[in-house]
């Protein structure tokens, strides 16, 4: 298990880019790939500008898409996460680092961060791009997450699990033991939010049993948004009575 912090010297430190603006505004138009980082996990990985944001894809996911990755940003707007008690934040699965920058430009929290992220390309391409754009500290963890919350002491207000290769959750983290232990993770009134994909009729049919059969086993008071392509799994539906 590698922890890696930005700021510093290596492959997971280079030089920040930015865009000038004339090419941000002609990315509402005309995408523009920026870069390709293939790696043993992510054999096509890419940067991209599109809409002014900067979006990470594999050949058949959208990993990261800035403030429009919407799967997040609606649960947060319902959920009202804003009005939340929230210091530590646990991400699995980083991305170009979209939740800590929703979280931070659309609801103005400032939080301290804990990301978990597999793959070496995605952690130089987050910190690259997007990770020095935060005011929020981070600590960003090259480790394989299942690993990770087994051996996590840390107790976490809030826990984000999005991780997905391409656009596969891998078996492990479907388990059993990974709820148990993210459940251990979490502070008293802790949130979970679990990112389990509903494109297709069978995604939808196999995150339903999964909520039904697995995570309901663990969170018995837990509750689910529909969020476009996507199912976010919540541990407390106490959020959501009027």
């Amino acid at each position: 298990m590698k922890k890696r912090r930005n700021f510093g010297n290596g492959i997971n430190n280079p030089q920040v880019q930015s865009q000038p603006l004339w090419k941000k505004w002609l990315s509402y138009f005309v995408e523009f790939h920026l870069e390709s980082t293939p790696s043993d996990y992510n054999p096509h990985l890419y940067v991209a500008l599109k809409q002014g944001r900067y979006q990470l894809c594999s050949a058949n996911a959208v990993y990261s898409y800035g403030d429009l990755y919407r799967n997040f940003f609606d649960a947060f707007q319902t959920i009202k996460i804003q009005d939340l008690d929230i210091k530590r934040v646990l991400v699995l699965g980083l991305g170009l680092g979209s939740i800590p920058l929703i979280l931070e430009r659309n609801f103005k929290c400032t939080f301290s961060y804990t990301a978990v992220e597999i793959d070496n390309s995605v952690i130089y391409l987050a910190n690259k791009y997007v990770l020095h754009q935060l005011q929020s500290s981070i600590t960003c963890i090259q480790a394989d997450a299942h690993t990770f919350m087994e051996q996590n002491i840390e107790p976490y207000d809030l826990i984000c699990m999005d991780i997905f290769l391409d656009d596969i959750i891998p078996q492990k983290f479907g388990s059993l033991s990974f709820l148990d232990n993210l459940k251990g993770a979490l502070a008293p009134n802790g949130l979970l939010l679990y990112n389990r994909l509903s494109l297709t009729e069978g995604d939808r049919e196999n995150t339903l049993t999964f909520y039904k059969d697995r995570f309901k086993s663990v969170f018995p008071q837990a509750t689910y948004l529909d969020v476009q392509t996507n199912f976010m799994l919540i541990n407390r539906n106490d959020l959501f009575r009027s």
